[in-house]
């Protein structure tokens, strides 16, 4: 799971990533998300919550991914960086297994505290939902692989730009990001 310090500050700094899921019928099911990295045991792992935008079901357990979940746990999350230049595109894609952290359970209760702590302190907008009361997908990292576009030493500079002027919790982050970890 070796990734560049590029690809590695990508995970770190983009906002949105898309969820993948596999649907009863075999097919991909995607969703654009919200997450937050974290560590469970030494192992890295992502969330992304259930939150309170609207949805087509007021139960969060029978939405589609909720259910996609529990059937097959198999996952994949893309984070990727779109611009009209070329020579920034990048994308790391994250493939796990998926568990539900639920916040009523006694196993997850401490888990899932962290996750919404972390998910809180990554998107501010989060400190007006219930995530408290919402189930969070918890993505076990098995396999991550990455392209970036870039190809010398020039074009890294704006990503390792942007990184240096992230917060020390991104900077940091991204080194605990380490071949040997990931």
């Amino acid at each position: 799971m070796e990734l560049s310090r590029e690809q590695r500050a990508l995970l770190v700094t983009e906002r949105r990533a898309t969820l993948a899921t596999i649907a009863g019928d075999g097919h991909p099911r995607l969703v654009p998300c919200c997450f937050a990295i974290g560590f469970e045991g030494g192992d890295l792992v992502i969330d992304t919550p259930v939150d309170d935008k609207p949805k087509a079901v007021a139960d969060p357990m029978r939405l589609a991914r909720v259910r996609d979940i529990r059937r097959d746990p198999r996952v994949t999350l893309l984070v990727d960086r779109w611009d009209e230049d070329w020579s920034r595109l990048a994308w790391v894609r994250v493939e796990g297994t998926a568990r539900l952290l639920i916040p009523w359970s006694p196993r997850d209760a401490s888990a899932h505290a962290a996750a919404v702590e972390e998910l809180r302190s990554r998107y501010p907008q989060y400190r007006e939902h219930r995530l408290e009361m919402q189930p969070v997908i918890r993505i076990s990292v098995e396999r991550m692989t990455g392209w970036d576009a870039f190809d010398h030493e020039a074009q890294r500079e704006p990503i390792a730009a942007a990184a240096a002027v992230s917060d020390d919790d991104d900077r940091s982050l991204v080194d605990t990001l380490d071949p040997d970890r990931v």
